[in-house]
């Protein structure tokens, strides 16, 4: 008879399309369950990183202006607006302020991104930017000359904020 916790790991690789390599369904048991999900594998850590312990991923726009900073900035706002770290100063060695950021953007217009407007985003760690092309440009269907905007081209950039140390 399989346990609960079989069944839910079984449902849980069956929902991630993975197969149970020489196991049929049937007879799977905790340890064959287990040893199929033992087959993720952690990521590159960026370099000189010694251990990652999350990554946070937010998104922001800029309806009018099209300011590729302001979309960023709003990205990065979001990745981190909603989470608490208050276990930094336990988990990571010398705490807050060797917490190291890795920050990676997309954006349309990354030539035209204010990387020291971004850095006043996180309160703490040591923080490297990637900025790539990426994100999104698309027609807010009105340009309003009140608030800077050129032309209705609108901006979304995608943040992805890796923590650790």
């Amino acid at each position: 008879r399989k346990s609960v916790e079989a069944v839910k790991m079984m449902r849980a690789a069956a929902r991630l399309g993975r197969q149970l390599p020489g196991v049929r369904a049937q007879g799977a048991t905790m340890t064959s369950v287990r040893a199929m999900m033992d087959g993720r594998r952690e990521g590159k850590a960026p370099d000189g990183w010694k251990q990652v312990l999350f990554i946070e991923t937010g998104v922001g726009a800029d309806q009018h202006g099209q300011d590729a900073t302001k979309a960023c900035v709003r990205a990065c706002r979001n990745s981190i607006e909603f989470n608490s770290i208050p276990s930094i100063s336990k988990i990571v060695p010398g705490g807050y302020d060797q917490m190291r950021l890795y920050v990676k953007i997309g954006t349309p217009f990354p030539e035209t991104v204010r990387t020291e407007e971004l850095e006043k985003v996180f309160p703490y760690g040591k923080i490297q930017f990637e900025v790539v092309e990426g994100g999104l440009k698309w027609q807010s269907g009105i340009a309003i000359d009140a608030l800077g905007d050129s032309n209705d081209d609108a901006i979304t950039a995608v943040a992805a904020v890796t923590v650790g140390y």
